[in-house]
């Protein structure tokens, strides 16, 4: 039989992420908390928490917490229809739940779609970011219950939803243009122009200047880590980047920003992925989610791998 007080203990210090807090959170002590865990840990054989300034969980300390996410939705929907079953002196808190997005559709369509759930279902959303190509991973390793991501296989024990194509164009101030581009965008201009990357992650400009010569190209750059300093660095002349259409098309029509070459964006095909455990039980949040990313998103039907 499953353990719950020390399951709650475990998954309240990761959440909050001390013992300290975690006790607040339960209402207990926290050598109480330290006892559960520990007691815990030995009777599993392995260690669930990281102790440290922030304690975090290891690989299987995640997977406890995405069951106790589990059981915290299963428990607010059997207590919707039978509230007499709730007990007045545990206060479990809100059902939180753990997803995975990329920054650029953080900035751009994602935000309002959860917004919206968020608001209808009271549960709190834990939203983690990172790279397209890599959230797949934050799945695999049961640290998120849903993701958007690049991958179009179903990673295992997931369901996948087509959402669309994450529209890119490559832009600069004219200015920049006018410097760095006189003769024309060419491989051996952007060898010397300077370009913008969000992370070690981001291929993105990698990906368009092979999309358009064919090669790889080494380029200098400066590194950014904030969708909408892309936008800003790119209007004051600091270097080219990708920017997400959404957020430069107003830019182009003005004439602040131009394309580095005309009608040649770069679409990143996006899914959703969710827990089949609880994809049924949060349909209304996918659905939120596909109906917003339809309106937002390029689409071209990309193919899903089964």
């Amino acid at each position: 039989m499953l353990d719950y007080p020390a399951l709650r203990a475990v998954a309240a210090v990761i959440e909050t992420g001390s013992f300290e807090k975690a006790a607040a959170r339960l209402n207990v002590t926290p050598s109480a908390i330290s006892q559960r865990v520990k007691q815990l840990e030995e009777r599993m054989g392995v260690v669930l928490v990281v102790r440290g300034n922030r304690c975090r969980a290891t690989e299987k300390g995640e997977w406890l917490c995405r069951h106790m996410e589990h059981v915290g939705m299963l428990e607010a929907e059997l207590l919707t229809h039978l509230p007499a079953l709730a007990d007045e002196n545990e206060d479990k808190g809100p059902v939180a739940l753990h997803i995975a997005a990329n920054a650029d559709s953080l900035g751009t369509w994602f935000l309002p779609a959860i917004a919206d759930y968020a608001k209808a279902s009271g549960f709190m959303l834990h939203v983690a970011v990172d790279d397209q190509d890599h959230t797949a991973e934050w799945l695999r390793q049961g640290r998120v219950t849903a993701a958007v991501t690049s991958l179009g296989k179903a990673v295992q024990g997931c369901r996948v939803t087509a959402l669309g194509a994450l529209r890119y164009h490559a832009t600069a101030s004219p200015e920049f243009v006018q410097r760095f581009f006189p003769e024309g965008v060419t491989p051996e201009a952007l060898a010397s122009a300077p370009s913008l990357t969000f992370n070690q992650k981001d291929q993105l400009q990698a990906e368009w200047i092979k999309q358009q010569f064919g090669r790889a190209v080494r380029h200098p750059s400066h590194w950014l880590p904030s969708t909408q300093a892309f936008v800003d660095a790119s209007l004051m002349g600091m270097g080219w980047g990708m920017n997400p259409a959404m957020l430069v098309r107003e830019h182009i029509k003005a004439g602040r920003l131009v394309e580095m070459i005309p009608k040649t964006p770069l679409d990143i095909p996006l899914f959703w992925q969710i827990n089949r455990l609880t994809a049924d039980r949060l349909s209304p949040l996918t659905r939120q989610i596909t109906e917003t990313a339809r309106r937002e998103l390029v689409q071209s039907s990309p193919k899903i791998q089964l």
